[in-house]
C-alpha cells in the first residue's frame, strides 16, 4: 500500500531538517519540494503507509529545531492516481 506525506514550512533550512529527519526515520522516498512563495516550502515524500505517517509524525518536530516554523502537515493513503501527476 502506498502513501504521500507533505510538510509545509517556513523556511528552507526548516524544510531541509525535516526531510532529513523523515528519511532517517522511515523508508520514504523524495518527490518533490514546492516553494509556494513568502518563504514556504513543502516537502513531498512517498512510501508505505506505515513509513510515511511515522515520516510525517517526526518531521513535524524538525522545524523547532531550526527556528523555522511548521505550517502544515498530512499524510495521504492510497492516493488517488491522477493525484500523482500533480506532484
Amino acid at each position: 500500500m502506498s502513501a504521500i506525506g507533505l510538510i509545509e514550512t517556513r523556511g528552507l533550512t526548516a524544510a531541509v531538517e525535516a526531510l532529513d529527519s523523515m528519511a532517517k526515520a522511515a523508508n520514504v522516498q523524495l518527490v518533490d519540494m514546492k516553494q509556494v512563495g513568502s518563504g514556504l516550502i513543502t516537502v513531498i515524500v512517498e512510501g508505505d503507509v506505515a513509513d510515511v505517517s511515522s515520516a510525517i509524525e517526526i518531521g513535524r518536530l524538525a522545524p523547532e529545531r531550526t527556528g523555522g516554523e511548521l505550517i502544515s502537515s498530512n499524510a495521504i493513503p492510497r492516493p488517488h492516481s491522477e493525484l500523482k501527476k500533480i506532484l
